[in-house]
């Protein structure tokens, strides 16, 4: 389970608005810091969100949001079948033993 949200979607989603908007007014340098201090978000934080909407907007390379939840959800089925995959394995085996007319019972 992951630990909770430090910041509200709603915070995280006017932030990054708000550099992306100073970005395009022609705004230089320390537009993260400035606006971070403002909102009083971390400007690491503030940081991270930036380049995520970047990647999600296709304007940087990387892993979009959806497709990295997508992952997850495949890792997770994954592990799902390999753990039923080895039961079901487990249970052969037993199986096997019983009917092997070889054992004593």
């Amino acid at each position: 389970m992951a630990p909770p949200r430090k910041y509200a979607p709603e915070l995280r989603e006017r932030a990054v608005r708000l550099v992306l908007e100073a970005r395009a007014a022609g705004e230089g340098q320390g537009v993260i810091a400035r606006i971070a201090d403002q909102l009083g978000v971390h400007r690491e934080a503030l940081r991270t969100w930036i380049r995520q909407a970047e990647v999600d907007g296709g304007k940087r390379p990387g892993t979009t949001t959806s497709d990295a939840a997508r992952i997850a959800e495949l890792e997770r089925e994954n592990r799902e079948l390999r753990r039923a995959n080895e039961i079901l394995k487990a249970a052969s085996a037993f199986f096997a033993r019983e009917l092997d007319p070889k054992l004593p019972r």
